[in-house]
């Protein structure tokens, strides 16, 4: 993520010190044999080969320690990346045509880094989306074509309008009006692209290879913790097999989805899918027990502390999974107060274990349904 507004400084900043060393050679003013074009981009080649490699060499470490292939979604992010450097060294480039370059390569190189790296920092957020530091991309996600498409067309602009200047064609005080406004529709069209996107851009979600196995529940992972997926399928079926048993109100989901997976698939609004956090389940009863929360589903979004603790070690008992129960509650933090509130809970359920299943069914569907203020 910080090696994006590394490389694009790194372009600017040694465009403009190339573009200077030729401006001081005077090599602009010697009768031409090559096109200044061709100069330009030989010039130019090397400063942006090496912050390519300053994109691309940690990834491909990365991949190649891992073992793993690129894809073509992977390689979304570097491709718009190594588009902005060639924008960013034309703009150095262009700048260090008219500015002296032992004052404005240092100065272009913070100016831009800076400009780049703490667009993190404003509101509102469509500086950040139109900057090019990529970040903030979530496992199996990959921006969309718009999302890269914002920042290469403010570099962009901003480059054309730049190199508008240092072509030699027409009176400057003609290229100048060009050039400004070449660069301001850059600037302003990636901030209509941008303007009104939220904290994450646009973004394809699901994009990671996915495995599922068994029936009812039919469980789905990412691939890379297929390795767990028969054990969570099997602890998911077990809880729900359990809890219908136990009389626990509401219908059994036709599959349960890592949340990483993607979006919900068609019809899963319904119920029949459900979206549980099953990567982060690598230990036995995990599963199990994210499966039975979600299962004992309350009828109103706020539920007094005691209430939903009670259903939860209730389902926890008859599940076999106290203990995860218990380790949820210590991550909460244990104070007075809440153990005083788990001594309450756990009386109460022991004296609801203690009742006939039917009472216990009872017990249940009204805890479940029954929201504050009204009459269970």
């Amino acid at each position: 993520m910080v090696l994006y507004a590394l490389a694009y400084a790194a372009a600017a900043a040694l465009g403009v010190w190339e573009s200077g060393r030729l401006r001081k050679a005077r090599l602009w003013e010697i009768p031409p044999s090559r096109s200044r074009y061709r100069v330009a981009a030989n010039v130019l080649l090397p400063v942006v080969l090496l912050c390519w490699l300053v994109l691309l060499v940690p990834p491909a470490v990365s991949l190649a320690r891992s073992g793993t292939a690129p894809t073509l979604d992977s390689l979304r992010l570097p491709a718009a990346g190594m588009l902005i450097v060639v924008a960013h060294a034309i703009a150095g480039f262009a700048l260090g045509s008219f500015l002296p370059r032992l004052i404005a390569a240092p100065v272009v190189a913070v100016a831009d880094w800076v400009a780049v790296a703490f667009t993190r920092t404003v509101q509102p957020y469509w500086p950040r989306h139109v900057s090019g530091q990529f970040s903030d991309v979530g496992y199996g996600e990959v921006p969309r074509l718009v999302t890269v498409a914002a920042p290469v067309l403010l570099a962009g602009g901003v480059a054309a309008g730049l190199a508008l200047l240092w072509a030699p064609f027409g009176p400057r005080l003609l290229r100048a009006p060009v050039a400004l406004a070449v660069a301001a529709a850059g600037v302003l069209g990636a901030q209509h692209l941008a303007r009104d996107w939220p904290h994450t851009p646009p973004t394809a979600t699901g994009r990671a290879p996915v495995d599922c196995t068994g029936e009812h529940p039919r469980v789905c992972l990412p691939r890379v913790a297929s390795g767990r997926l028969a054990r969570v399928q099997r602890e998911a079926a077990e809880a729900l097999s359990t809890l219908r048993a136990a009389g626990a109100p509401g219908a059994a989901p036709e599959s349960i989805v890592d949340v990483l997976a993607g979006p919900a698939e068609a019809g899963g609004g319904d119920g029949r899918v459900w979206r549980l956090s099953l990567m982060s389940a690598d230990r036995p009863h995990e599963a199990g027990y994210q499966v039975m929360v979600r299962a004992l589903e309350f009828r109103c979004a706020h539920v007094p502390t005691a209430r939903a603790h009670s259903v939860w070690l209730w389902g926890a008992t008859r599940t076999g999974q106290v203990d995860m129960y218990r380790e949820g509650r210590e991550r909460e933090g244990a104070t007075a107060e809440s153990a005083r509130l788990e001594s309450r809970v756990r009386a109460e359920v022991r004296d609801v274990l203690a009742k006939s299943p039917a009472a216990q069914r009872s017990w249940l569907r009204s805890t479940l349904n029954s929201c504050p203020g009204s009459v269970a």
